[in-house]
């Protein structure tokens, strides 16, 4: 689960080590992970990087009992016994 934030709003402490690879799509995905345990932290884009915002691995987080995911990606692949929200947004593979 990530979460999306503009980049703005963004603060980071201490060093990422990045991992460069490619996309479903093609494009380059910049996977960013803690130098000193190997957590994944930060997912970024070049096309996030065009829209101001920056993807941060939910598990980073502090308390997620509040969090709710509102768009579930690749659902075209999900596994037919995992339940999608009604309300949630789906996005199809481009």
């Amino acid at each position: 689960m990530v979460a999306v934030f503009k980049r703005s709003a963004l603060r980071l402490e201490g060093q990422l080590t990045t991992y460069e690879d490619r996309g479903t799509s093609g494009q380059k995905v910049f996977r960013q992970f803690c130098g000193r345990c190997g957590s994944p932290v930060l997912t970024d884009t070049e096309r996030a990087r065009e829209q101001g915002i920056i993807f941060v691995k939910a598990g980073t987080f502090d308390d997620v009992s509040d969090l709710r995911p509102t768009a579930h990606y690749w659902v075209e692949s999900a596994q037919k016994w995992i339940p999608l929200p009604d309300d949630a947004e789906l996005v199809q593979q481009e």
